[in-house]
């Protein structure tokens, strides 16, 4: 019966999914292009993983995203079943993610902030006394 078992062709198939409002945004895993939202992609360890989500007229997102850990796949159960299972299982991690429109300044405006910067940063700064 043991052997039975353990000649089982069961495996856990683990697949993290990425959508983006709106739709379309490029995913970078820990540095790496996976694709577009949304998009799929296989994983071999869970754990905190580092996503950004990249699109034109929007903030660039980053985000460390915790994949948790199934029960089922705890030491000493993950070996059962990784091993054991009759069937395939797949384990999804879904996380969806809002985007925020990039604000857009004003070129006026930004000339004005520039100014003020240049203009603070040429008033020197006042000489400490010496109590005299």
């Amino acid at each position: 019966m043991a052997g039975l078992l353990l000649a089982g062709n069961g495996c856990i198939h683990r697949r993290l999914t990425i959508h983006s409002d709106p739709p379309g945004a490029l995913v970078m895993l820990e540095g790496e292009e996976i694709g577009y939202t949304p998009c799929s992609v296989d994983f071999t360890h869970y754990g905190t993983r580092e996503l950004t989500l990249i699109k034109d007229g929007y903030e660039t997102l980053t985000v460390m995203q915790k994949v948790r850990t199934p029960w089922y796949q705890y030491t000493p159960v993950e070996f059962f079943a990784d091993n054991t299972l009759l069937t395939h299982k797949t384990d999804r991690s879904e996380f969806t993610y809002r985007m925020r429109r990039q604000e857009v300044v004003p070129t006026g405006e930004l000339l004005d902030r520039a100014a003020g910067l240049r203009s603070t940063a040429q008033i020197p700064a006042a000489m400490p006394s010496n109590g005299r």
